[in-house]
C-alpha cells in the first residue's frame, strides 16, 4: 500500500456488492493514501474499536452489540464521497493491523476486536449477503440436502427448541454439515447438532463459521506482518510512518483537557476537599503520598501536576501548592531552583512555551513506574492487596469491589475505574473512564447536579465510549 488516487485491479465494487460492504482483508490494496489519511483512517477506525471493547468488557448482550457497532461505524467510518468508503474502510484496516503486529498483546487486543466488529457487521447483513459474503471465503460446505434435512429433522427440532429458535423446515432453513471442529462456539454452547464429527449448523448461524475462518486468516496475517516489519519495513519508514505507527496505539482520542472546561477553578483552599471527593484513584493516591512524603520523584510530578492544571489550579496557586509541600523536605531555596521551572514549563511560560496536556488513561496505564515511584495506574502496577486497600477507603463496598477486581485480573482496568466511579457516586457512567480530568469533571459535575434538586438522581449524560 503506497501512500494518492485509489487504483483498483479489477473497477470499483457497486454499492449493493457485499464484498463493498465487508471485506475479508486477504491482502493490502494497490492503492496510494495520503500521509494525513493514514493516520486520521487509523484513529477513526480505533474509535470503533475502542468501543466495541468496552461493550464486550461490559458484557453487552449480541442484540446490544450489533446496535453499538451499527452506531460506531456511522459516527466514525463515514466519508464525504460515498465511493471511498470502502477505500477508507480496508486502508483502516491494514494501517492498524501494521500498528498492532509489534506485540504479542497489541496483536490478542487487535484480534479479539477486530473478529468481534466482524462478527457484528456480518449479522447485520441481510442473509444473501451473507451467502455471498461465504462465497469469498470459497468454504467446501454445501447446504443439506432436503432428503437429509428429512432425516436429522427431530434432532434439529430438539436443539432449536432447547436454545429457543425457532423451528427449522426444509422449505424455509439452509443448513450446512461441517466438521465440529470448525464450530467450537457452537459446539461449547450445545447450540447445534452433531452426529458422526459433523455439525449441522443453521443459516442464522452460519457466523460462528465465518467468523472462525476470518480469526484463521487474521492470525496468520498479524504474524508476517510482524515479520515485515521487524525486518524491513521498521526501519525503512524511520522518518515518516514508524512515527506515527509507534505512538497510534496509545493516542488519546477523547476531548482535550489541556484546559478546564465547565469547572474553570479550583483554589488552594479548596483542594483537599474536591480531593477526597472527585479525584480518580491515580490522582488521589498521588495527592496523598505528596502530603505524606511532601515529596513526589519526576513521573508523579509531571502525572499530578498536568492534572491540577486541568482541573483549574492557576500557576500561581500550583507554584505556592507545590512549594508549601516540598519546602517541607527540600527547603525553600532549593525548590525555587529545582523545581519551579518545570511547574512553569507545564503552564507554558519557560522553554518553547508549550501547551502541555495531562495525561490520558492509557498513557498512564502504559507507564513503567519504578521503585520509589508513585505514578501510573493503580489498577495495574497495585498488588491486589494495595487496591482493595485503596478502593476500600475510597468507598467501594465489599459486593462492588469483586466486580472493580474482576475487570483488574482481565486487565480492562479504564472500566475497572469506571465501576469505581459508579460504585462511589451511586449512578450509572455508560460513557467509561478514558482520562482522569474526565473523572475529575463528571464527578463534580454530578454533585452539581445532585445538590440542584431538579437534577437530583439524573445519570450523567452518556458519551462516546471513547
Amino acid at each position: 500500500m503506497e501512500i494518492v488516487k485509489p487504483q483498483w485491479k479489477k473497477p470499483p465494487p457497486s454499492a449493493n456488492d457485499v464484498v463493498s460492504t465487508l471485506p475479508l482483508y486477504r491482502s493490502a490494496p494497490p492503492l496510494e493514501v495520503r500521509l494525513e489519511d493514514f493516520e486520521l483512517y487509523a484513529i477513526d477506525r480505533l474509535r470503533v474499536l475502542k468501543g466495541v471493547s468496552d461493550g464486550l468488557s461490559r458484557g453487552k448482550r449480541p442484540e446490544e452489540m450489533e446496535k453499538l457497532v451499527n452506531d460506531l461505524w456511522k459516527a466514525n467510518m463515514r466519508h464525504p464521497l460515498p465511493s471511498e468508503v470502502t477505500n477508507k474502510d480496508i486502508i483502516s484496516h491494514f494501517v492498524l493491523r501494521l500498528v498492532y503486529c509489534r506485540t504479542e498483546e497489541l496483536r490478542k487486543w487487535f484480534l479479539s476486536n477486530e473478529i468481534a466488529l466482524f462478527r457484528y457487521r456480518f449479522r447485520l447483513l441481510s442473509p444473501e449477503a451473507q451467502r455471498l459474503l461465504m462465497a469469498e471465503f470459497d468454504l467446501p460446505y454445501k447446504p443439506v440436502t432436503t432428503a437429509e434435512f428429512e432425516g436429522v429433522k427431530e434432532k434439529l427440532h430438539l436443539v432449536a427448541r432447547s436454545t429457543g429458535q425457532l423451528k427449522p423446515t426444509a422449505s424455509d432453513a439452509i443448513f450446512y454439515k461441517v466438521p465440529f471442529e470448525e464450530v467450537p462456539e457452537l459446539v461449547a454452547g450445545r447450540r447445534v447438532f452433531i452426529c458422526k464429527g459433523y455439525a449441522y449448523v443453521a443459516m442464522n448461524q452460519v457466523v460462528s463459521l465465518v467468523v472462525t475462518q476470518f480469526r484463521g486468516l487474521l492470525s496468520k496475517a498479524l504474524v508476517l506482518t510482524n515479520r515485515k516489519w521487524t525486518s524491513t519495513i521498521r526501519e525503512q519508514e524511520k522518518d515518516r510512518l514508524t512515527p506515527i505507527v509507534e505512538t497510534l496505539c496509545t493516542s488519546y482520542l477523547g476531548p482535550d483537557y489541556s484546559q478546564p472546561k465547565e469547572f474553570a477553578e479550583v483554589s488552594i483552599k479548596d483542594i483537599d476537599q474536591v480531593a477526597k471527593s472527585s479525584f480518580p484513584l491515580c490522582m488521589r493516591h498521588l495527592f496523598e503520598k505528596l502530603r505524606e512524603d511532601h515529596h513526589l520523584k519526576h513521573g508523579g510530578r509531571m502525572q499530578l501536576g498536568l492534572f491540577l492544571k486541568g482541573v483549574g489550579l492557576k500557576l500561581d496557586d500550583a507554584l505556592a501548592f507545590w512549594k508549601a509541600e516540598f519546602s517541607q523536605k527540600v527547603g525553600a531555596e532549593r525548590f525555587d531552583k529545582e523545581y519551579a521551572y518545570s511547574i512553569r514549563h507545564n503552564y507554558g511560560r519557560e522553554g518553547k512555551r508549550t501547551d502541555y496536556t495531562p495525561y490520558s488513561c492509557q498513557k498512564i496505564i502504559s507507564s513503567t513506574p519504578g521503585v520509589g515511584d508513585h505514578h501510573g495506574c493503580p489498577y495495574r502496577h497495585f498488588s491486589e492487596e494495595n487496591l482493595r486497600a485503596a478502593l476500600s477507603r475510597m468507598g467501594v463496598n465489599s459486593g462492588e469491589m469483586e466486580n472493580v477486581m474482576d475487570k483488574v485480573r482481565n486487565r480492562h482496568y479504564q472500566l475497572a475505574c469506571t465501576l469505581t466511579f459508579e460504585s462511589i457516586h451511586g449512578s450509572s457512567y455508560d460513557a467509561g473512564i478514558n482520562h482522569p480530568n474526565q473523572y475529575f469533571s463528571d464527578s463534580q459535575k454530578f454533585f452539581k447536579s445532585k445538590n440542584n434538586p431538579s437534577g437530583q438522581g439524573e445519570p450523567l449524560d452518556d458519551r462516546s465510549p471513547i
